[in-house]
């Protein structure tokens, strides 16, 4: 037998494999994992991936990714649902006055565009904001 490669896995991930083997022969049926043993799983899924890591350790792929993910934690990832946009009503200057903003909008996928307002004149922010939520990226 090959000390480097069995059946075509990683030799990091055989020596898990071999961990894990070696741990349930000697523990019974239902028996938790072990933390060191988790780690190791984890470790091994980040560097070759969930499925193939669950699958080489025969281990639950629900299981092991639930553990990655909060390994990882979630900085970074982008959110399941995009935060609720704010609304903000420009009233026109009851004097007439010149005024001066700025106003920016941002799509999930990250396109901004920046309107900068000065004067009495508003454009017609409401158009201008469909046109850009509705343009492709």
């Amino acid at each position: 037998m090959s000390t480097t490669r069995t059946r075509g896995l990683p030799a990091r991930l055989e020596g898990v494999r071999r961990r894990f083997d070696r741990w349930r022969k000697t523990h019974a049926a239902r028996t938790r994992i072990p933390e060191p043993l988790w780690a190791a799983a984890v470790k091994m899924a980040e560097m070759y991936g969930i499925h193939r890591a669950a699958k080489a350790l025969r281990l639950d792929y629900y299981s092991v990714k639930r553990r990655v993910e909060e390994k990882v934690g979630t900085a970074g990832k982008m959110p399941k649902e995009p935060a609720a946009a704010t609304f903000l009503e420009l009233a026109p200057s009851p004097r007439g006055e010149a005024y001066e903003c700025t106003v920016e909008f941002e799509d999930s996928s990250g396109s901004k565009m920046r309107v900068h307002l000065k004067g009495g004149q508003t454009p017609d922010l409401a158009a201008l904001s469909r046109s850009f939520w509705r343009a492709e990226a």
